[in-house]
C-alpha cells in the first residue's frame, strides 16, 4: 500500500487548528504525515509534522531572499505562484520543492515554465481546496486551468503533488477522495497516487539527505 502524504496545510496562527490536532485528523483519514506550510509571514517551527513553509513574495527578488532565509530551515518549500514573474522565478530555482498556486488571473504556466519545472526538480501543485469551495464561473476556471497544466504536465515530465491547502481540520480530505477529485480535471488514478504519495515522499527524503554531514550533491557525499 502507498503511503500518503500532504504538504500543503495551514495551522494555528495562520489556520484555525493547532498542528497536533491536524496531525491526528490526518492519520486517521490515512495519511502517513502532513507538512505545516504556513505563509512565510505566519511561519512558525512546528515538531509534529513535517516542517514547511509556504513562501509569499512580490518580486523575484523578494522570492530568492526568502528562499534563501527558509530553505535551511525546512523540508518542503513551496512558492505561492498565480503570477507571471512568480511562477518564473520559482521554477528556475533548485531550492524550490513545489510550485503552489500556479493558476492565476493570466494563466501563466506555459511550456517553458513546464521545461524548467522538470529541470530544477520544482513539482506543480493542484490543491483540491479550489474544486471544493469554489463554484460557478470561478470553479470552471481552475478546472480549465488544472486541466492546461496537466497536459504540459504530462508532456514534459513535470512533478506533479495533490493537496488540501487545508486551513482546519474540515479542509482535510482522505487520500481516495483526492484521489476521485483529481479525475474531475482528467487525472488518472496511477498519477493521483503518485502525487500523493512517490513525489511528496521523494521530496523530504532528498531534504533530509541534504542536511546530513558530509553531503556535497547528489551522489557526492564526504565519508568520515
Amino acid at each position: 500500500m502507498p503511503k500518503y502524504y500532504d504538504f500543503h496545510v495551514h495551522s494555528r496562527p495562520e489556520g484555525m487548528d493547532a498542528p497536533d490536532k491536524l496531525v491526528s485528523v490526518a492519520k486517521r483519514y490515512g495519511y502517513a504525515g502532513i507538512a505545516i506550510t504556513n505563509h512565510s509571514n505566519h511561519w512558525n517551527e512546528f515538531s509534529s509534522a513535517v516542517k514547511g513553509v509556504e513562501i509569499v513574495a512580490t518580486s523575484a527578488t523578494e522570492l530568492k531572499k526568502k528562499i534563501g532565509e527558509y530553505r535551511p530551515k525546512v523540508e518542503v518549500l513551496l512558492v505561492h505562484g498565480g503570477d507571471a514573474k512568480i511562477n518564473r522565478a520559482a521554477v528556475e530555482d533548485p531550492r524550490v520543492d513545489i510550485l503552489a498556486h500556479p493558476v492565476g488571473r493570466d494563466d501563466e504556466f506555459n511550456h517553458i515554465l513546464a521545461k524548467l519545472a522538470t529541470k530544477n526538480d520544482v513539482a506543480i501543485e493542484f490543491n483540491m481546496d479550489a474544486l471544493i469551495h469554489l463554484r460557478g464561473n470561478p470553479r470552471i476556471r481552475v478546472l480549465s486551468g488544472f486541466q492546461h497544466n496537466l497536459k504540459l504536465a504530462r508532456k514534459y515530465d513535470v512533478p506533479m503533488i495533490l493537496a488540501s491547502n487545508a486551513k482546519s481540520c474540515y479542509d482535510l480530505r482522505a487520500p481516495r477522495e483526492m484521489i476521485a477529485m483529481a479525475s474531475l480535471f482528467g487525472m488518472s488514478e496511477e498519477e493521483a497516487i503518485q502525487a500523493l504519495s512517490t513525489t511528496p515522499l521523494r521530496i523530504v527524503e532528498t531534504n533530509r539527505k541534504r542536511k546530513r554531514p558530509g553531503y556535497i550533491m547528489e551522489g557526492v557525499e564526504i565519508v568520515r
